[in-house]
């Protein structure tokens, strides 16, 4: 059964991709949909026997890599995080497949879009399943492959070719990173299976074990856990390498919403906390990952509220929601994190899937200035996606708020300098979170058209196929945080077993429930309900005091910088790629591949044997006495140094008779060219 949990969606894709032309679209929908929707099926069962059963479930299948002592072999481990992330992949994938039939139904090679679906959801049970960095290297590799497949999907658009070229690119940085953290763990523990690692961690915690870097030491947990986390940095989009995700909007909807908001994005972050036991041993990577991840929620929200893209509006709404993620993990509260991971996954999903039903119905338009007056045309899409905006800014009993707001007093109760900063920059992120996620509804649904004519009058509400999946999510969006709370969170819970590692030094979720006051409590709440006022006056009314904001000079540079997003992509392009592009091509190319390489490879070495055949061929001039010459010198010659050699050899170095034949060959040479 845990098998086939796996392999249902590679049978899916292989079915797909060798016969999706003889089964057309409706048979490769129902192969793939269905081999998905068992795999759900199956990680109920899976997650009712490891994490409510408390019974981890440990398979190995067969050697693959062996040589001495690196040992890295095919096999899964089922824990209680791991189902937690099977539930969450296999239950969006299978949705997303069941929304893609009709929203592809009218693209001629939906049967390749299913294909990637089914790879990609296969490659990301490999990453969450494996039971060694190998195995989850793969699964890491496998899900960026198949996230520059899927955002390429429609070829021949150029901005689809640039922003999957950049995927990859922006991938590789974080992939480099994470390859080198795994190589410092075999250096340092001989071995890549994580439960030797983890049980060996607090062994090599102590100072005296170090790598050396140009003659300096530097801690070995803490560089290998700096390093994991650049693998992080570069999946999860955190603030750097997250440029990737925003142009990632090329894609088809459906990719967005199972990639780049439930599943591959939080790859990073299910990463760290299945390595909780290393980075609890470093508290200087913990530092960093919580001011990375404070630094991203706010830089991505307040990014979000100036974007006119509906679908990047909500990018940047899940990069801002990964940077609680992030941070909640460098608090040291991995449980809480994977919490939010689960709950984040339920709403987003739900508002890209409610997105791609406004563009489907609006004739593939995505900018909000082009919409409004919507709420009447599409009700039930209009439903959705308040729902969604509700969860997304932590309203009250809704499944964003169960988690959200105990990352924020996890945060405040640290007690410390990173702590304090990350609670503050996660307020300040609510209050900007709420008033785009309004300032998205207003402009879409409720504010005065800006339509065109023909998109009003084709305009639709999102058909059966569409509805169901939008109606499973609305359910997860509004209760899964409150049926999951005590569960997954609840203080002496016991459902995460021996999975997440929190020293006790660490262990503060009693003290942010009991001794945080109130008042503290109750910001997230009033931010929230701030920004939907503020999106309210700026958006919706016709305010004087607004109109004359956004036309001054300052209102005009704050719009232009945040609209920009904060000139990260200036700065790479100006900075980096243009660095890199001109030594490509001054060194790489003409330097190396047309310079050295060309002269000293193959092209020299032919050129330089042609000529000296050119020239040996010279010296046959086919004249017999000319050759009988020649034979009675060098039979002197030989005979000369076989029985003087004894003599000659005292007085003469054996390299001149080396030179005398070069200097013959080319004085030959020479004669030939002043005759010629």
């Amino acid at each position: 059964m845990y098998l086939l949990i796996v392999t249902l969606p590679l049978l899916g894709s292989c079915v797909a991709g060798a016969f999706g032309r003889l089964l057309g679209l409706r048979g490769t929908a129902i192969v793939t949909t269905t081999c998905v929707s068992l795999s759900f099926i199956l990680s109920l069962i899976a997650f009712y026997e490891v994490a409510l059963g408390a019974s981890a479930c440990y398979i190995k299948i067969a050697p693959w890599i062996f040589s001495e002592m690196f040992d890295a072999s095919w096999g899964f481990f089922f824990d209680s995080p791991t189902v937690v992330m099977l539930i969450v992949v296999t239950f969006v994938s299978s949705l997303v497949h069941l929304y893609s039939i009709s929203y592809m139904s009218e693209d001629p090679h939906s049967p390749r879009f299913m294909c990637y679906l089914s790879i990609f959801t296969f490659f990301m049970l490999m990453l969450v399943t494996g039971d060694n960095f190998i195995q989850l290297f793969l699964g890491w590799e496998g899900v960026g492959l198949a996230s520059y497949l899927l955002i390429n999907f429609w070829f021949t658009r150029l901005q689809a070719n640039k922003a999957a070229i950049k995927a990859m690119l922006v991938n590789r940085v974080g992939d480099f990173g994470l390859a080198l953290g795994i190589m410092g763990c075999f250096t340092i523990f001989q071995t890549v299976d994580f439960s030797t690692i983890f049980a060996r961690a607090s062994t090599f915690s102590e100072p005296h074990h170090y790598f050396i870097f140009c003659n300096m030491r530097f801690h070995a947990i803490t560089v290998i856990c700096i390093l994991l986390f650049i693998g992080a940095v570069g999946k999860s989009a955190q603030i750097g390498l997250h440029t990737r995700l925003p142009d990632a909007m090329e894609e088809p909807t459906p990719v967005s919403a199972l990639i780049h908001a439930a599943t591959m994005v939080t790859a990073g972050v299910f990463m760290i906390a299945r390595c909780s036991p290393l980075f609890e041993y470093s508290p200087t990577a913990l530092i960093v990952i919580t001011f990375v991840g404070a630094m991203t929620s706010f830089f991505a929200a307040t990014t979000g509220i100036l974007q006119n893209d509906l679908k990047r509006v909500i990018a940047y709404s899940t990069c801002s929601q990964l940077g609680y993620m992030i941070f909640a993990c460098g608090i040291s509260n991995y449980s809480v994190s994977v919490f939010h991971l689960m709950n984040h996954a339920f709403f987003k999903a739900l508002l890209f899937l409610s997105a791609g039903s406004v563009i489907h119905a609006m004739s593939d338009e995505q900018d909000m200035r082009k919409m409004g007056g919507l709420a009447s045309l599409l009700p039930f899409t209009y439903a959705m996606m308040l729902i969604g905006s509700l969860s997304l800014i932590g309203f009250p009993f809704c499944t964003g708020f169960y988690s959200k707001d105990v990352i924020l007093e996890l945060a405040y109760t640290k007690y410390t300098i990173s702590g304090n900063f990350a609670f503050w920059l996660g307020s300040v992120s609510v209050f900007f979170t709420s008033y785009y996620s309004f300032r998205l509804l207003f402009l879409t649904f409720l504010a005065s058209t800006n339509s065109f004519k023909r998109d009003i009058l084709r305009c639709h509400d999102a058909p059966i196929l569409m509805a169901i999946p939008l109606i499973f999510l609305a359910f997860g969006s509004i209760f899964v945080g409150y049926v999951a709370k005590d569960m997954m969170i609840g203080l002496g819970t016991h459902f995460w077993a021996n999975s997440l590692l929190i020293l006790p030094k660490n262990e503060i979720l009693a003290e942010s429930e009991f001794a945080t006051s109130t008042i503290i409590k109750l910001i997230p709440i009033l931010f929230s309900t701030l920004g939907a006022f503020m999106a309210y006056n700026i958006n919706f009314v016709a305010n004087p005091l607004t109109f004359a904001l956004k036309t001054s000079t300052l209102g005009n540079r704050v719009y232009c910088f945040l609209n920009k997003r904060w000139f990260f992509d200036k700065l790479f392009n100006d900075f980096i790629v243009r660095f890199f592009l001109r030594f490509g091509y001054e060194v790489s190319f003409k330097v190396l591949d047309k310079g050295a390489i060309e002269i000293l490879g193959p092209y020299g070495i032919s050129y330089t044997f042609r000529k000296l055949a050119k020239q040996i061929s010279k010296l046959q001039s086919g004249f017999v006495y000319h050759y009988a010459f020649v034979m009675l010198i060098g039979l002197t010659i030989f005979i000369t140094i076989i029985g003087l050699w004894d003599f000659i050899s005292f007085w003469v170095d054996n390299r001149l008779y080396f030179i005398y034949i070069v200097s013959f060959l080319f004085i030959h040479f020479e004669n030939d060219i002043s005759t010629s």
